[in-house]
């Protein structure tokens, strides 16, 4: 499902028990200095990354001080996060001139300690190449690094390195809980959530959605702002030539926070031509 950019008024863009992604949360909150937006989403845990500026995060009577440090757009800098347990109460107060602010959540029903991730706590990691195409940065927020502390909430930012190209590929879903004959985990279902933007930002790209390997499905003409709801199925993306493009991603675990990606069996083969990408999936921990 593709949701157009529009002025969502701090409201939720995605809000809790949607009908198609039930296990994600998603707001964009937008702020001018001295302002400041209170929530609290009963039965999710949520992260709070400002896209630019800087913004005071109070969870519950803890202070986490000038948070974000990005000034123009997402490009400007890396991105800097504050982990608020479920249904706690947060509070943001923007001490820039303006910011905006992502809201990211899963659903998960214990309450754990909030936290900060700065700069140096980001896991980042980059693969593929431009002979295939695949060349991308990603900046895990939410990632391995913090695996023991939150339930089932994955946040990250990726780039795409150079201008044009894909992302998402080989494609691969995460729609299901099931094991292998073995009992092995072969995929988990995890909701996932994209909110995407464009360098310059009159640039656009194109989300595929394939339900089934090898028979036709969707696709979503992506511009500067775009939210796109996958609920199942196989979803690389595309940037157009000559420009580049960055998505902030969402992910909601159903019964573990670890993401186990099922690769198309009809692409599988390009696991072994991507430079880097089983380190990528090894973020996703």
């Amino acid at each position: 499902m593709h949701i157009a950019p529009h002025d969502n008024r701090n409201q939720p863009i995605v809000d809790a028990d949607h009908d198609l992604v039930p296990l994600n949360y998603f707001n964009i909150v937008k702020l001018k200095r001295g302002e400041s937006f209170d929530y609290a989403v009963p039965g999710y845990e949520t992260c709070v990354v400002p896209a630019t500026g800087t913004v005071d995060v109070d969870v519950e009577g803890m202070g986490f001080e000038a948070l974000g440090r990005r000034g123009v757009d997402v490009w400007d800098g890396e991105p800097e996060g504050v982990y608020v347990p479920t249904g706690a109460k947060a509070r943001l107060t923007c001490r820039s001139e303006a910011a905006e602010v992502f809201v990211a959540g899963a659903k998960y029903d214990r309450v754990l300690e909030p936290f900060d991730v700065r700069e140096p706590e980001l896991d980042i990691v980059q693969y593929g190449s431009d002979d295939t195409k695949t060349h991308r940065k990603i900046k895990h927020i939410l990632g391995a690094k913090q695996h023991d502390k939150v339930g089932r909430l994955l946040v990250s930012e990726l780039y795409t390195v150079g201008q044009g190209g894909w992302s998402g590929f080989p494609s691969h879903k995460h729609d299901t809980d099931r094991r292998d004959d073995k009992g092995e985990i072969v995929e988990t279902r995890h909701d996932e959530t994209y909110n995407f933007r464009f360098r310059p930002d009159y640039g656009s790209g194109l989300q595929m959605l394939q339900r089934e390997d090898n028979e036709p499905g969707d696709a979503y003409h992506i511009v500067n702002g775009s939210t796109v709801l996958i609920d199942k199925g196989y979803h690389p993306c595309a940037v157009l030539p000559g420009y580049e493009m960055y998505y902030f991603t969402i992910l909601g675990g159903l019964s573990q926070r670890s993401l186990k990606q099922y690769f198309q069996p009809t692409h599988a083969a390009q696991l072994h031509t991507i430079p880097g990408i089983m380190d990528m999936v090894a973020k996703f921990k």
